[in-house]
């Protein structure tokens, strides 16, 4: 469980990878998250994790990838240049129709619940 309330000395952005999977791909697009694309983020200064999942029903086909980072400059030191651009690992282009990637500012409160 998390829990976060209040304004932080730092602005939590969460970087959000958006796809939309070929007819029958978001299944192993998934299994590529897991793998390649956790690599891209986890272990990287300043990142605080990363979810991953997928739509339901008719948004079968949609995946996401969210990755949280304690600030922008966070994201540019791992981006680059192209921090505005979604970064597509090796093997994953063959599997996605349409992909963008959003930036959201998440520092002023948030709560998750979690499973336990």
């Amino acid at each position: 469980m998390i829990h976060d309330h209040g304004p932080r000395n730092t602005k939590l952005i969460m970087r959000l990878f958006h796809v939309r999977a070929k007819r029958g791909c978001a299944a192993e697009l998934i299994e590529k998250f897991a793998s390649t694309s956790a690599d891209v983020v986890q272990h990287e200064p300043g990142n605080r994790g990363y979810y991953f999942g997928t739509g339901i029903e008719a948004d079968e086909d949609v995946v996401v990838f969210a990755s949280f980072w304690e600030d922008l400059d966070a994201i540019k030191t791992r981006f680059g240049e192209d921090w505005q651009v979604s970064y597509l690992p090796y093997g994953h282009g063959n599997l996605i129709e349409e992909y963008w990637v959003q930036h959201i500012d998440v520092g002023a409160g948030w709560h998750v619940q979690a499973a336990s």
